[in-house]
């Protein structure tokens, strides 16, 4: 399949098909000369189902949505965006910051969701703290330094959680989130998603 075949089937725009391809979590795809995407993957992709965010317990959960990975030269990371060839320790530390964002409300919907193209390809929980860069304004960037992995996925079309929670509430939100689908729109990386699907309010759809 065409990258414009698959995003008319997966309702996302060429761009979007490109960076999940780039993140390597679609088994199968040609990334070079032309890109082909495999059909027996798309049709597993289509047959993800929605998250059900009405069993998290909070009106609204914050979702992160990434890029394909990037190098960086910070002094806390060496890559930004989601791969599934980084390890857990430098995925933890792509997703963990510095972002504009409200860090009130993400911590209040204790976890964090984070999406390739729609498709939710990890779990972070441990956001009640977080740090700023000191920028005043809504320009503030910030991080959550006690974040934790509750999970990830290194095969979107066989979701099955990488990491190995110790916390049972962990394993449990990773179980419910990893490989669901899961819109979002948003100017920047942290969107805000209702839980009630009754009451659709902003930062929606992807």
């Amino acid at each position: 399949m065409t990258t414009g075949q698959v995003g008319t089937v997966l309702g996302c725009s060429i761009p979007t098909v490109k960076k999940l391809m780039a993140t390597g979590v679609v088994p199968g795809v040609r990334d070079v000369g032309r890109q082909v995407f495999p059909l027996a993957a798309l049709q597993q992709l289509q047959a993800r189902p929605a998250a059900d965010l009405t069993v998290l317990g909070v009106a609204e959960v914050a979702v992160l949505r990434s890029d394909a990975p990037a190098r960086v030269d910070e002094p806390d990371r060496e890559w930004i965006g989601f791969g599934a060839g980084l390890d857990q320790v430098q995925l933890l530390a792509a997703l963990s910051g510095w972002w504009r964002c409200d860090p009130a409300r993400v911590a209040a919907g204790t976890v964090l969701p984070v999406t390739v193209a729609g498709f939710v390809v990890a779990v972070l929980t441990g956001l009640a703290e977080w740090e700023a860069d000191g920028t005043v304004g809504t320009a503030g960037r910030f991080r959550f330094p006690k974040a934790r992995m509750a999970g990830y996925l290194r095969d979107l079309t066989a979701p099955a959680n990488a990491a190995d929670p110790t916390d049972p509430e962990d394993a449990r939100l990773a179980g419910l989130l990893l490989g669901t689908r899961l819109p979002s729109v948003s100017g920047g990386p942290i969107a805000y998603v209702t839980t009630n699907p009754t009451t659709d309010t902003t930062d929606e759809g992807e």
